[in-house]
């Protein structure tokens, strides 16, 4: 008893995060046409710490809310209120693990991210948030394009600062030190706000390997060089002036 009581320690000590759950949360305005495949593809691979999935149908007006409750361990939070931050808000309150996982409604996870998720989490007790890259299922970049998104690393080198809001993961004691979310950012600038007041409290980790599939929608919707130049001026925005420079976003649905 006692020589398994030891090999039960040494583990711990040398996982102790080994047990930390996850709650995989999913703000969705609208997303009927995406939210399916988004969970079909989250829940294929997922691991047994996996607790729950929080869905929150966000002033949604189709089918967004049915199509996500069909999904097993998938639970649907109402946020009547339009808005992003308040959605992952929502999300966050009404999530039950240590480890609140965000993706946005049009992402297809790969197979390995909870792993990678799981890894980082377990090798690093001073991790408190994890994210990476997008990749395109539906938009092929221009080598100068994929180019100035390569830069991201450079931005994270500089700052440790860089959370890419459709994909990233946070302990919740991180979160409640800093307050949640900030529900008074509509939408640009949001996620470089949540890193620049996350790195105050602990270490944020930016991964290659650590990517999201998603949607290029809104550059098929407003353009490449309109969509880069915004959020790239709205991240040196929030990290020099603490505030966003754009207050308007239009809604990208197709």
């Amino acid at each position: 008893m006692r020589i398994y009581s030891w090999i039960i320690l040494e583990l711990n000590l040398k996982h102790p995060l080994v047990h930390m759950n996850i709650s995989l949360v999913i703000p969705a305005h609208n997303e009927e046409k995406f939210i399916g495949k988004c969970l079909e593809a989250a829940l294929a691979n997922a691991p047994a710490n996996l607790l729950e999935v929080v869905v929150v149908n966000n002033a949604s007006t189709d089918k967004t809310a049915e199509v996500a409750a069909k999904f097993p361990k998938v639970r649907v939070v109402t946020e009547k209120r339009k808005g992003l931050t308040v959605a992952r808000q929502a999300g966050f309150k009404a999530a039950k693990g240590d480890l609140l996982a965000y993706i946005d409604a049009d992402t297809v996870m790969p197979e390995n991210w909870f792993n990678i998720l799981n890894r980082e989490f377990e090798k690093n007790p001073k991790l408190i948030c994890l994210s990476g890259p997008y990749h395109y299922y539906d938009y092929k970049p221009p080598k100068w394009q994929e180019a100035l998104m390569e830069r991201s690393y450079d931005i994270y080198k500089l700052t440790k600062a860089l959370v890419i809001g459709g994909n990233f993961v946070v302990t919740r004691d991180a979160l409640e030190k800093i307050g949640g979310f900030d529900e008074s950012i509509q939408f640009y600038g949001e996620d470089t706000d949540l890193a620049v007041r996350l790195k105050k409290v602990g270490k944020i980790l930016f991964l290659r390997e650590f990517y999201m599939n998603t949607s290029g929608r809104r550059f098929h919707g407003e353009g490449f060089s309109k969509v880069a130049s915004t959020y790239a001026l709205n991240y040196i925005w929030e990290v020099t002036f603490k505030k966003p420079l754009h207050k308007k976003y239009r809604d990208v649905r197709i």
